[in-house]
């Protein structure tokens, strides 16, 4: 039976939405359902809120379910059993209904991954085992799975036990990171779940201690030195992960990317180890297009573990960011699809539709607005502000001031000054303003700030 949906809308985005409605069903993969559209007497859409509509809305029309405009206020599962039909909010432009009706048709999981997550606390020996607790805290609640305890070159280390114990009764999976036999042994014995890095000339450190040891090569960038290591584990039946390691760019980045393969082509079945920090931090870009790109090599190699960092402030996001990016590499690779139109967390800068709507179409919902309310939106031409005395366009906020005339009412100055500066950053940027949001900026502005923004997270057992 086919769905019979009923739209509810205002009188300015009536026209609009039937137009979009119409150009929907006339192509030749037009949806499946059909639909009604009804006018809530009210002007602006967006102001539409639960309570309106249960005041007004007397028929339904024997709707399957109804579309509320993406701004609508309230609570939509009380007026859903009010009604006896489902309501839901559709998107907050009307131009991406066609894209909200795809993504309705392929509806994206995102709560599976493969690859897990070791962030390194760099500097453990130098701070408190409380502020390693608490930085782990952190790292957990932005994705990380193993916290790696990392150890200093000629600094001693004698709370290492201490540390290892407490995460541990935390409920932290915990790995220790040092080329120091003494160290590597000790945290082994202290419970660490995973060494970095054994080499065949320290395998004997395996035999000492139930963790699981990560192999790299003796040599660096010699792959042949990982045989014996591997063939000495595999006769024990001893788990064990390999890291070819990945350089930096400039510093052989492209031979290292070349080295995984090799390695994935000779061994297609071993767990394997990358270190993407050496390619997040080291390089002064954007980190989630980086760590896109590498959980993407990680996807294509069935590489399962990656080893991260945030130590410079333009990689403070890089365990978010990578925990979204291997999500987003897992479904694609699921679904046999490319990376797009999954999710847009990883997309800060950018928007692949950063403008909805043309001039000449933000021209007509300005033509018909009858009162003083200013409203501001975007397009590719500019910057355009409107009310029932005009539109003006510019490409910068201070061309637009002199002609608002508010100069006398500070608050409302306050206001408009916000949302320009707001639309010319995102004009300038190529980014999707919407009047009274802030920007989206993906994971580099979500959830947890700051280490100092989870001091009352509660880590779970594992």
């Amino acid at each position: 039976m086919t769905e019979k949906i009923l739209f509810l809308t205002g009188k300015l985005a009536e026209k609009q939405l039937r137009q979009i409605l119409d150009s929907l069903f006339s192509q030749k993969n037009s949806p499946d359902f059909q639909y009604k559209v009804h006018q809530l007497g009210i002007k602006v859409a967006g102001l539409m809120t639960a309570e309106m509509i249960k005041r007004r809305l007397k028929d339904t029309w024997g709707a399957d379910r109804i579309i509320v405009p993406g701004r609508c206020r309230g609570d939509l599962d009380t007026l859903s059993a009010e009604l006896g039909v489902p309501v839901e909010r559709g998107p907050e432009e009307l131009k991406d209904l066609p894209q909200f009706f795809g993504k309705q048709a392929r509806k994206v999981d995102l709560t599976h991954y493969k690859v897990k997550i070791f962030a390194e606390i760099t500097d453990a020996p130098r701070v408190s085992v409380e502020q390693v607790l608490h930085r782990a805290q952190y790292y957990k609640s932005q994705g990380a799975d193993v916290i790696d305890i990392g150890c200093l070159p000629d600094t001693p280390f004698p709370q290492l036990e201490t540390v290892i114990k407490t995460l541990k009764e935390a409920g932290f999976l915990v790995s220790i990171d040092s080329l120091q036999p003494e160290d590597l042994l000790r945290g082994g014995k202290a419970g660490a779940d995973f060494l970095l890095s054994l080499t065949e000339e320290t395998l004997w450190i395996a035999d000492e201690v139930a963790s699981t040891p990560i192999l790299i090569p003796a040599k660096h960038g010699d792959l042949s030195s990982l045989d014996n290591a591997i063939a000495t584990l595999q006769s024990k039946g001893k788990a064990f992960i390999v890291d070819p390691i990945l350089d930096p760019l400039h510093f052989g980045f492209t031979e290292s990317v070349v080295r995984y393969h090799q390695f994935r082509q000779q061994y297609p079945e071993i767990e394997m180890m990358l270190g993407v920090g050496n390619v997040t931090e080291l390089t002064h870009a954007d980190t989630m297009g980086i760590n896109a790109l590498l959980l993407g090599i990680c996807s294509e190699l069935n590489i399962n573990h990656i080893l991260t960092t945030q130590v410079s402030a333009h990689a403070c996001k890089a365990v978010k960011e990578a925990d979204l990016a291997r999500r987003i590499m897992y479904a694609a690779q699921q679904s046999n699809a490319l990376p797009k139109h999954i999710d847009a967390g990883l997309m800060g800068l950018h928007e692949p539709a950063p403008f909805p709507y043309q001039l000449a179409e933000v021209a007509e919902f300005a033509a018909q607005v009858s009162d003083p309310s200013f409203r501001i939106q975007t397009s590719a031409e500019g910057i355009h502000i409107y009310n029932r005395a005009g539109m003006q366009t510019a490409l910068e906020p201070f061309a637009l001031f002199p002609q608002l005339n508010v100069e006398t009412d500070g608050s409302h100055a306050f206001y408009l000054g916000v949302q320009l500066a707001r639309a010319q950053i995102a004009w300038q940027l190529g980014k999707r303003f919407t009047q009274d949001q802030e920007l989206n900026w993906g994971v580099a502005t979500t959830q947890a700030k700051t280490e100092a923004d989870v001091h009352s997270f509660k880590p779970k057992k594992e």
